[in-house]
């Protein structure tokens, strides 16, 4: 599986963005999708993480109530609408592919590039 993420940039706190991760290759939808992130200096970290079917899904504390996951299996995309962004939500966003919904990053096996987030006070 190969992934994509688009639609990062640069905006003010309180605005929101859109992220999309584009996936190509091997049959998309029994892969759980997720949402990671890393800032400078800091560890890479799950923003929110959804299953096969788009029923059940996952969110960090930090960004519980300002974000949605979502998925379109018949477009082999994932989406992540994150709203009320914080400075502290500047990082490098990565979507990922694995075999189960989890929080840890050792449970997906495929990885986008990365989108940069950047959230000005």
């Amino acid at each position: 599986v190969q992934l994509q993420a688009f639609g990062g940039g640069l905006v003010q706190a309180g605005g929101f963005l859109r992220l999309s991760c584009a996936a190509s290759g091997r049959t998309f939808v029994p892969y759980p999708m997720a949402w990671f992130r890393q800032a400078p200096g800091k560890a890479r970290e799950i923003v929110a993480a959804i299953n096969c079917s788009g029923r059940k899904t996952y969110y960090a504390d930090s960004v519980k109530g300002r974000s949605t996951i979502s998925r379109d299996n018949a477009k082999k995309m994932v989406h992540l609408q994150m709203n009320s962004l914080k400075p502290e939500d500047t990082a490098v966003y990565y979507c990922a592919a694995g075999r189960v919904v989890a929080a840890n990053g050792g449970s997906y096996d495929y990885w986008g590039q990365g989108t940069q987030v950047t959230v000005s006070s």
